[in-house]
């Protein structure tokens, strides 16, 4: 059995879409990120107009 090598194009063509692969799934994390982020300071703001402390400013035993 002979396996054959894949060429040097081929080999940059697999890298950059494994790049490619990659940037995609970093994207949907960052926007993953961003959208807890968002939720999160919109309980922040709510809790303060309602005069609830934030958890930071809450006392644990």
């Amino acid at each position: 059995m002979s396996e054959s090598k894949p060429s040097e194009t081929e080999t940059i063509l697999m890298a950059l879409d494994q790049i490619s692969q990659t940037i995609d799934v970093m994207t949907s994390v960052v926007g993953r990120l961003r959208h807890y982020v968002q939720q999160q300071g919109a309980s922040a703001d709510s809790a303060l107009e309602n005069g609830m402390p934030l958890p930071s400013e809450r006392i644990v035993h």
